[in-house]
Formats: structure tokens, sequence, C-alpha cells
């Protein structure tokens, strides 16, 4: 009878593991995604793949206007972050109020994990001093992996609800009619795709932009802004001294 009760108990157990019962293991916790904003009337342009030339034009323009902007970084992508110029470029977009997100390593097409994530965040750490509290996944590819990767290092993913298309060859027209499109519909805010490798999006896109959204009572912020508040950076600490390990 003993031998019956505990064969019995072993099949119960294992039918409960097949139908994910008591027994499965638990999931893992996964990041949060945010597509849009949640702040009335605020607008939160982003810019990927650098940092790169014209970087500081972009701030450059937002500054003038009041506003700020996220440069979502890459490490060796368009460009080596370590290069001189592009440590300065991160820099000067940290100085001036900017939104410094990771953006991945090298910009990889398959889904990205630890060491993507941990060599960008190490960069932005040594040049400027900061850990970021969001990544933006390359392409916007996520699944499950990449979001229980991203909760275990202590951040948020974020994507958009508005693209300018200028990465898959948009004119500036083109680009410039997205967001003529998008403000005509008198949205309550919004979250755009841009890259600031392309002379077109700096130059004349992003002012355009600016003028629209101010134009229509838009406060053109921060992602962390105009998700209600939220901390930009998990901590902040004074920027490290190069060394020969500082490369792509």
């Amino acid at each position: 009878m003993k031998t019956f009760t505990a064969l019995l108990a072993l099949f119960s157990a294992a039918g409960a593991l097949a139908a994910g019962g008591a027994t499965s293991q638990p999931r893992a916790s996964l990041a949060t995604v945010y597509s849009s904003c949640v702040n009335n009337k605020q607008a939160a342009l982003t810019f990927d793949d650098g940092p790169y030339l014209w970087l500081n034009d972009i701030s450059k323009f937002l500054v003038a206007a009041g506003g700020k902007g996220t440069f979502c970084f890459n490490g060796n992508n368009w460009a080596c972050i370590y290069d001189t110029d592009s440590q300065n470029r991160v820099k000067y977009a940290y100085a001036h109020g900017h939104q410094l997100v990771s953006h991945t390593w090298s910009h990889p097409i398959s889904i990205p994990v630890h060491n993507e994530m941990w060599r960008i965040e190490q960069a932005l750490e040594r040049i400027v001093g900061v850990s970021p509290a969001f990544m933006r996944p390359p392409y916007g590819n996520y699944n499950n992996l990449v979001l229980e990767v991203a909760k275990q290092r202590n951040q948020s993913v974020i994507m958009w609800d508005l693209d300018t298309g200028d990465s898959l060859g948009a004119s500036v027209a083109q680009s410039e009619k997205v967001y003529s499109d998008a403000v005509a519909k008198n949205p309550r805010n919004i979250l755009a795709l841009n890259h600031e490798t392309y002379s077109g999006t700096a130059e004349t896109i992003v002012p355009y932009a600016i003028k629209l959204l101010q134009s229509k009572g838009y406060q053109l912020v921060t992602v962390a802004e105009c998700l209600g508040g939220l901390a930009p950076y998990q901590w902040t600490a004074p920027p490290q001294t190069p060394d020969p390990s500082w490369t792509c």
C-alpha cells in the first residue's frame, strides 16, 4: 500500500510539472517596456546610434529652444565611443542636460544580452560617470530574454510611438511629414525615434520638429522626464581617467 501511495504521489507531481503546476519554476522578472510618454503635452525626441558627427548640432538646436533630448549610444557602431571626438560628444551631451541611454555596444542584428549591454554601460560610466537606467534594443528587437537581462541590470526598455524613418531611407520631406501628420492628430504626447547619424536629421528635421512641436504647445523633454520624472540613471560618480584599456 505504501508503495502504491508513493507511486501515486510521484505521478501526481509529474503531472503538475507538465501542466505548469505548483512545482514548475517561477518565471523570471521582466523589465518594463515604455513605448510612449505619460505626461501631457510633452515630446521626447530620441536619437540613436551615436555619438556621431552631428550630436553637438542637435544639442544646440534643442538647448536654444529651451529643450532637452535623449541620446541612445552605441560603443562601436558608426564610430568608437573611446575615440577622443566621441568621448567629447558624450561629455557635451551630458553637460547640456540631455539623457544618455544604452543602445548596446555594437548594435547587433541578433538579440543583445549581457556582454552587449555591459560594455556600453562601462563606457558611459568611464567617460561621464553615469550608469543608465534605460536601454533601447537595436532595431527595437527584444524578447523575454532581453527583458530578463535588462531587469537584472536594473534597466527599463524604451521604444517609441513615432518613427521618422530616417534610418530606413525616408527623405527629409518624408520625415517632416511624419511629424506634421502626427501633430495634426493632437496626440497627448510624443516619443519620437530619430538617428543622429544623418545630416538631414540634424540640420533640417530637428529644427523643423522643434518649431512645429513648440508651436502646438509641446514641451521638449528627456524620456525620463516624460515618463513622470523617473530617474535617468541608476547612479552617478566622477568620470574616470582614460587608460590603454579604453579601446574598441
